[in-house]
């Protein structure tokens, strides 16, 4: 998982400097609505809601914006149907790629889609062709303050007893685990006043695939310009990323 764990930190390093902030929004805000519709308005009832609450102030989302999401989520307000939909594809080198899409026209993510891959040498997979290679599993992620204070043994030895099966220290912190153990280990961080910055399912790569920097550089590129389409909540992708990559990515 050391690929998921290292690119949600590219994303997060980079976002410190990203000036698209609307495109940030429009994801916090689907987020919203989906957390909405399917928990309700209200956060302490919604865990859900609540933890994309957390990163919409993360990113000053105003506050205007953030109300008439959830409203629109509960019903209160009219806006178009979001779909949430999957799709799977191959970067460049024969990398798959398993895209998460909220969107209120399928023909125009499809579309976005398909364009995007094939300018950096990728294309769209048939359904099932792609995601036999990755295993659903769900992360929990700890960043910021939150991240450097804590107690890396202790946090280490409560998860692990409720049922995670891998940690990645750094900032952030990725804890893993198995779908059925999901909710055991966030009431368990709850419980132990530990805070998480998200709590979502991931698709985890069964056999990571390891390549050279540059080939490497080339998928990455294909992930971050998927990410960057404002109908793309997540891409997960079958690449090992190594620092050297990351390094050149960075630079």
């Amino acid at each position: 998982m050391a690929g998921h764990s290292k690119w949600a930190n590219i994303k997060h390093r980079k976002a410190a400097t990203d000036s698209k902030r609307a495109k940030i929004f429009t994801k916090i805000a689907k987020d919203l609505v989906i957390a909405a519709r399917q928990g309700g308005g209200d956060p302490d009832q919604n865990s859900s809601l609540r933890l994309v609450l957390q990163k919409a102030k993360r990113a000053n989302m105003p506050t205007k914006n953030i109300e008439r999401a959830i409203k629109r989520g509960t019903g209160e307000l009219e806006g178009g149907e979001l779909y949430e939909l999957l799709y799977e594809g191959y970067a460049p080198n024969g990398v798959g790629l398993v895209i998460e899409v909220v969107t209120d026209n399928k023909n125009r993510a499809v579309a976005e889609l398909r364009h995007t891959l094939s300018r950096y040498g990728g294309s769209l997979a048939a359904d099932g062709a792609v995601t036999w290679q990755f295993t659903r599993k769900g992360s929990i992620t700890i960043g910021g303050e939150n991240a450097e204070e804590i107690d890396q043994d202790e946090l280490f030895m409560i998860a692990a007893e409720a049922g995670a099966d891998d940690i990645e220290f750094g900032d952030p912190i990725e804890i893993y685990c198995e779908i059925e153990n999901f909710q055991a280990v966030q009431i368990a961080l709850g419980e132990n006043d530990i805070e998480f910055d998200e709590a979502s399912l991931i698709y985890d790569p069964n056999t990571p695939m390891e390549l050279g920097a540059k080939e490497a550089v080339q998928v990455m590129k294909v992930v971050e310009a998927l990410d960057d389409l404002d109908d793309v909540q997540n891409v997960f992708s079958a690449l090992d990323i190594t620092d050297e990559a990351i390094a050149e990515m960075m630079a």
